[in-house]
């Protein structure tokens, strides 16, 4: 722009200030900014991509696993193996079944292989091979699974059925509220959100669940649906498991809302009776718009004038009988149910289509992941840490679930490192007392909690940045991955002890929980976490006694998908495929291709057997060029230049995927062409197809000669071109019929 601005004109200038500013020349004149009119100032930080990898738990299929073949049953694996002549190996999955019989599974067809998980410590028993035994069971969790799903269909088709509270649209107050929020949003954020405003939007009533690692922003999901529920005229209830989170959200929530003309308040033990009595007779009045509390919100004295949204943080940690409650709710009003490791039931219903689910996987801005560490009990190892911490400025979480002798445990910590300021917190100390000291060890009063798990979930203290876990043996999956989510919410790397006994052995399933939450150190794991967890612990405990035994019979990978298709068939009316790979079926279709190639992924050049049958997983798995195509990038990147075996290979399960497309089920090379078996006659068509496919393609009913004499191109590349031109033809011959 030339010159200065004409008079009355109104110039913008991009840019941004921290504060606005009273203009000294100009009396009268005053800038103001989101500081100002908000109280609060978006912060853009540089956010660091953390990838997680698709793998990252154990729980591959490894020699000694049992494994199940969808065709054959529960076997177990027992190494891999090379076959074929010299020129055309290839390498194979070797199970050991019942009495010793084997079988050789092709690595092509290793998406009908899955790990055996079930809900119990007790080995599988081996299947026999030749006989119907495995048809049998198979036949028969098939039929409870149909039951499962009509069970589960006609709890979740009342909450469909019912009506429902359909909120307004979003008002200025809701995006003036959004904006106050001081970070910017991450893209899963932003996604959630929009999702769970169409579902409030909705006539019928929400059952959302939101899946997101520790500190990913679901409690600003939480906060932003309760004001539209409030700024619609409904009440809000918000449900935690424990009174030191409730009084942290209920802090959040006030401040958050503080410029708007809405109660909030607490329900929890930290209240006396006469402050939870009045507060429950201002909400039976509608003078309370949102009431946060523990299960003391689910007793019966407590009724809401017109509830309309119920948010539960962490449903597994309530009883049986509060989840009857929330059933109950479920079908009357909103329901978002917020997690950062569903338990196995959850999961499995989200996953099978009945309920709906969101999950966040992007992690905050700057935040690191934690240093994880496994060993034994040692008073060196806890002095060094306290110290390293102290060091630092930070302080330190010390979890001894064990409150008879937690005391002492808190005098071996001042005997150990006598400059730190020790404090004790548990859950059956007074409330004031209990109160008073998570207040002054927040505001810095102490360097040590010395605590049980009731910092379990969602407490937010950045400054706390190293946890020790005493008998982390002792402990579950879900609770150690939450305990140690309770750190490493600030810039500074967090550290994270896991301390089992010295010179004690620890059980096989402990050992496994340590070896999960040790390989899960990445951000965003809280998802697998949950899978690993349905390996470990099992379903069958949620899904009741006469499940738990068709989960045994099958693994919990099998009859996951056999309770989808049940679901699916009741849903659509009509039969759908069942498999560990989401398509197959009593009598697959297989796609024999056998092109006298040496194509298999050498052990020179992947060693690890984990990471090879993991690419044999996902090639077999393909179903799209794009797949493949994906594959060999990763395995250029990873391990260098293809060997002649792995682009055999990939050409392989590329001819694969064609051929699935174009309704083929075989392709073989002989001395002098390659034959393309069909699966269907072509009937009067032949004619039209040999037009298609030209004079180097002689075409029978079935069987399609690609003769490799008159070629004036390489051989591979002509078959390729020839299953694509068969698809296109069997295409358009669909629609011409149609």
């Amino acid at each position: 722009m030339e010159g200065p601005p004409a008079s009355g004109s109104v110039t913008v200038v991009r840019g941004s200030l921290p504060e606005g500013w009273l203009a000294s020349t100009s009396p009268g004149t005053a800038l103001f900014t989101d500081a100002e009119i908000f109280g609060v100032t978006k912060v853009t930080r540089p956010r660091r991509r953390f990838a997680v990898p698709a793998q990252t738990l154990p729980g591959e299929i490894a020699p000694g696993s049992f494994v199940v073949h969808v065709d054959h049953g529960v076997g177990k694996f027992t190494g891999t193996t090379t076959m074929g002549d010299p020129g055309e190996e290839r390498e194979y999955l070797v199970l050991e079944y019942g009495e010793g019989d084997k079988l050789y599974v092709p690595t092509d067809h290793s998406d009908r292989v899955g790990l055996y998980m079930a809900p119990s410590d007790q080995s599988p028993s081996l299947t026999r091979l030749g006989t119907q035994d495995w048809a049998r069971t198979k036949a028969r969790v098939k039929h409870a699974t149909r039951e499962m799903a009509e069970e589960l269909l006609a709890l979740y088709s009342q909450r469909e059925a019912a009506p429902g509270i359909a909120f307004a649209a979003d008002t200025p107050w809701q995006r003036e509220m959004e904006d106050s929020f001081p970070y910017i949003e991450t893209p899963d954020q932003l996604t959630t959100i929009d999702q769970v405003k169409q579902d409030m939007e909705s006539a019928k009533p929400m059952d959302r669940l939101v899946c997101g690692d520790v500190g990913y922003g679901k409690t600003e999901i939480a906060l932003r649906a309760a004001f539209k529920a409030v700024a619609a005229g409904s009440q809000v209830a918000v449900l935690v498991p424990t009174t030191v989170l409730a009084q942290q959200h209920y802090v959040t929530f006030s401040e958050r809302l503080s410029p708007y003309p809405l109660t909030v308040e607490v329900l929890s033990r930290f209240r006396t009776d006469q402050e939870q009595q009045a507060v429950v007779e201002r909400l039976a009045d509608g003078k309370v718009d949102i009431c946060i509390g523990t299960h003391r919100l689910l007793q019966k004295d407590v009724r809401f004038k017109d509830l309309g949204l119920v948010v539960v943080d962490e449903e597994h940690r309530f009883g049986v009988g509060h989840k009857e409650r929330l059933k109950q709710m479920r079908a009357e009003v909103d329901v978002l149910t917020l997690t950062a490791t569903p338990i196995p039931r959850t999961l499995n219903m989200a996953l099978s289509g009945i309920r709906d689910m969101s999950t966040m996987e992007t992690p905050p801005e700057e935040r690191l992941p934690i240093k994880t560490y496994v060993s034994e009990d040692s008073e060196e190892l806890v002095r060094e840490a306290i110290l390293r911490e102290l060091d630092r400025g930070g302080q330190v979480y010390l979890v001894h679930n064990r409150i008879y002798n937690i005391a002492s445990v808190a005098d071996r910590v001042n005997r150990l490192v006598p400059e730190a300021r020790v404090a004790i917190g548990h859950g059956r100390m007074h409330e004031e007392e209990l109160e008073k000291v998570m207040a002054d060890f927040s505001n810095g009063d102490y360097d040590v909690l010395v605590c049980t798990t009731i910092i379990e979930s969602g407490l937010d203290l950045p400054n706390v940045n190293t946890l020790i876990i005493d008998r982390a043996d002792t402990f579950g999956l879900a609770q150690l991955y939450q305990l140690r989510g309770r750190i490493g919410r600030g810039r500074h790397r967090a550290y994270a002890y896991l301390l089992v006994p010295r010179g004690r052995r620890i059980t096989e399933m402990a050992q496994k929980r340590l070896e999960t939450i040790l390989a899960a150190t990445e951000l965003g794991a809280g998802f697998r976490i949950a899978m690993k967890d349905l390996e470990i612990r099992g379903a069958g405990q949620i899904l009741g006694a006469q499940q738990s035994g068709q989960i045994h019979a099958v693994g919990f990978d099998l009859y996951s998908q056999l309770l989808t298709q049940a679901v699916e068939e009741l849903r659509s009316g009509s039969p759908t495929p069942d498999g560990l790979s989401g398509g197959l079926d009593e009598e697959p279709v297989d796609i024999t291709v056998s092109l006298r190639l040496p194509a298999r992924i050498p052990v020179e050049y992947v060693e690890d057997m984990a990471t090879r049958l993991s690419l044999y997983q996902r090639l077999s798995h393909a179903r799209a060029l794009d797949d493949v195509r994906q594959v060999q990038d990763e395995m250029w990147d990873r391990f260098g230049p293809l060997t002649t075996e792995v682009r055999n290979l990939l050409y392989t399960v590329r001819v694969r995927v064609l051929a699935q497309a174009a309704g083929v089920e075989m392709v073989t090379k002989e001395a002098g062409s390659v034959v393309v078996r069909l699966r269907e006659d072509v009937g009067g068509a032949r004619l039209a197809l040999e037009k298609e496919l030209g004079p180097r393609v002689r075409v029978g009913n079935r069987l399609l000669h690609l003769e490799l004499g008159r070629l004036d191109r390489p051989w591979g590349q002509a078959l390729l071109e020839m299953l694509e031109s068969i698809a296109a033809f069997k295409e358009r011959m669909v629609v011409s019929v149609g």
